[in-house]
């Protein structure tokens, strides 16, 4: 299937019209992300703290309590946060205008009733201004609509990012959701060690950054905007990039280099209005990876699976 067979399948979320929800929203997905990062298994590049899209939002995916399981899902149709565990009990929560800090106790409350103990660093990660989850009464917004809205676009993402995914043989990541950024990202590794990273991520660890950037790497993504990007984009780089990626030559026309993200960006409205989505977004895709990899001199036969 090349073509999307559903109407408005990419919808339109342009920032300017739920910056507010989405300030709030990603700080309560950073709150359950932290929570699946505390009591989760560590993984290298914190693959086991991230977030994964669901047919109904997004999930932590199960995380073990003792002998115990459960997970927390964020559903954007009903707009309810869902806490079940294994042995079937449930506890739920209303997706709704409430600040930071009440989304918090209300979450925690629910946990401690379903005999869950969790503690995480209160502190939220790659904001500018850090407020702990317990006192930001500040960020109090939800639009449904629009979290529906954002949602519905991380699903066609997320689609698009497996079939890139499914190109490569070499050491690869899930499709996943970062809750520092928040971001929807998709990596490829080279197999090489990469140069120790400087770090310098506004509230962010250096040695956390170090981690996930251990090996040399291809990372595209998409992300709902902000700062150097004034709207939704999708985005690749490289680590380290090699001499002259920023020049390469890339597909589709809209896409280009930014200089103060250093990353190529391909804006999320040129994929919505493209006559074939899919596709577009592919070729992005294909383009980045292709100037990282040919320009770091890759091993591609090895690493690359060849189409039927």
């Amino acid at each position: 299937m090349a073509k999307t067979d559903a109407p408005d399948a990419w919808p339109a979320i342009p920032l300017a019209a739920w910056t507010d929800t989405y300030a709030t929203l990603h700080l309560w997905t950073q709150i359950v992300g932290k929570i699946r990062h505390t009591l989760s298994p560590r993984l290298a590049h914190c693959w086991s703290d991230t977030l994964y899209v669901t047919a109904t939002g997004l999930t932590t995916s199960p995380i073990p309590h003792g002998t115990r399981v459960f997970e927390i899902d964020f559903d954007f149709v009903d707009h309810r946060l869902i806490v079940r565990t294994a042995d079937g009990s449930v506890e739920t929560l209303a997706l709704q205008p409430q600040s930071v800090a009440a989304f918090y106790r209300r979450l925690f409350a629910a946990l401690a009733h379903l005999g869950l103990d969790a503690r995480i660093v209160k502190k939220p990660n790659e904001v500018a201004e850090p407020i702990p989850f317990d006192e930001d009464e500040k960020h109090a917004s939800y639009d449904a609509d629009a979290a529906h809205r954002f949602w519905r676009a991380l699903v066609q993402a997320d689609r698009v990012f497996k079939r890139f995914r499914a190109r490569f043989l070499g050491k690869s990541s899930p499709v996943h959701f970062f809750w520092g950024a928040p971001d929807l990202a998709v990596t490829r590794f080279s197999g090489r060690i990469a140069p120790v990273h400087p770090g310098g991520i506004p509230n962010l660890p250096d040695n956390v950054t170090r981690d996930a950037y251990s090996h040399e790497v291809s990372s595209a993504g998409f992300w709902p905007g902000g700062g150097a990007a004034a709207e939704a984009a999708f985005y690749s780089y490289a680590y380290p990039a090699p001499a002259e990626f920023a020049q390469a030559r890339v597909e589709p026309a809209a896409a280009f280099y930014s200089k103060d993200l250093g990353e190529f960006l391909l804006p999320y409205e040129a994929v919505r209005l493209s006559r074939d989505p899919d596709e577009t977004l592919l070729a992005f895709l294909q383009a980045t990876y292709e100037a990282a990899a040919n320009l770091a001199r890759w091993d591609r036969a090895a690493l690359e699976r060849r189409a039927p």
